[in-house]
């Protein structure tokens, strides 16, 4: 008997290897570039850069069981929620270059409003689908917003 409450591995795997993929990729792209952070002048609150990999691996974690209860939840609302949870990984994605590779860090922040207000688009699909997955991505959205401070200060601070 299957229960609709039982996990179905498969497409809760395929969702974390989606966006853990995605983030261990961007950190590969990176690789060699993330010791200029700390070269740069950094505003105040600016954590160490071990923490980084750390917090966005627990954000791929949750962003990963997000989509998966979203892919669980009624096609009708689905498939616009996952389309715009797959155009702000891509965005998501495209950041840690702009930053890190082009340290065009005025571009960098820009890219981070998009990224933010793609965000709370996907945290309201998600919502509608899924509470739980929408809630899932609110500690996303903080990140986010506290990686728009950081940006931005990265930027006035080196110009």
């Amino acid at each position: 008997m299957h229960s609709t409450r039982s996990i179905q591995w498969k497409p809760l795997l395929i969702s974390l290897l989606i966006s853990l993929g995605i983030g261990g990729i961007s950190g590969l792209i990176i690789r060699g570039q993330t010791g200029v952070y700390q070269s740069l002048n950094l505003p105040p609150l600016s954590p160490p850069s071990w923490l980084f990999p750390i917090a966005w691996t627990i954000l791929y974690i949750l962003m990963g069981i997000a989509a998966y209860l979203v892919y669980l939840s009624d096609p009708k609302c689905r498939k616009p929620a996952l389309i715009i949870y797959a155009v702000q990984l891509v965005v998501n994605f495209i950041w840690s270059p702009i930053f890190f590779n082009l340290h065009a860090y005025l571009l960098a922040f820009i890219w981070l409003v998009v990224l933010w207000l793609l965000l709370v688009a996907t945290i309201k699909l998600f919502y509608q689908c899924n509470k739980a997955a929408g809630w899932l991505l609110v500690p996303y959205l903080a990140w986010i917003t506290f990686a728009g401070y950081l940006s931005y200060n990265v930027w006035i601070l080196n110009r």
